[in-house]
């Protein structure tokens, strides 16, 4: 199991193993007794554990470094029930951590996932982002189009003369007969 396929199911307790997704909802499997189930989406959001972030006094963390810190700490994760026990243990764990912004329902939430975590063996790690540098550094690397020169630009009567098809001529007995094409007709018509 990796963690990036790790999510929280509104209205639903515990971690689970996001199977596969479709476009009214996902299978999911619980970490907690290993059942496969169907979840609409209509009725439940998931939140990867991945895309989930913590409020800190300075830039906000991701949930896999308040994880990373828990598991190297050698404080004892205290009961779920103790409000101020929770508090005391994130202080210390974490102190960065915004206290006046995170939720006590928030905190204690951490602390049963990691425990879940903890006992599925899942590696807390963030996959690799998309690097956009090498994205960045190619377009930069394409030599630079030169520019066509511009035409210099035409007074409208000539464009639009320009625009105009070519009367077609004709030879009738011998003399030449000039036709106004009917485009140039129908034109001349609407001027009036």
């Amino acid at each position: 199991m990796e963690y990036n396929k790790i999510i929280s199911v509104t209205g639903l307790p515990g971690l689970y193993e996001l199977v596969s997704s479709r476009n009214d909802g996902a299978l999911v499997r619980s970490l907690d007794d290993q059942s496969t189930k169907f979840v609409s989406s209509r009725v439940h959001n998931f939140s990867h554990l991945e895309s989930i972030e913590v409020y800190t006094e300075e830039d906000n963390v991701n949930l896999a470094e308040v994880f990373k810190a828990m598991s190297e700490s050698s404080e004892k994760r205290p009961e779920e029930k103790d409000a101020a026990g929770v508090r005391a243990y994130f202080t210390k764990v974490f102190p960065a951590m915004d206290l006046a912004r995170v939720y006590n329902s928030d905190m204690k939430k951490m602390i049963r996932w990691y425990a879940i975590l903890d006992k599925n063996k899942i590696e807390i790690k963030l996959s690799e982002p998309v690097e956009e540098a090498t994205a960045e550094e190619e377009t930069k690397a394409e030599p630079e189009k030169t520019k066509k020169a511009s035409k210099p630009k035409v007074a409208k009567e000539e464009s639009e003369e320009a625009a105009a098809p070519k009367a077609k001529s004709k030879k009738v007995d011998g003399e030449t007969e000039q036709k106004e094409p009917a485009k140039a007709k129908k034109t001349a018509a609407k001027k009036k």
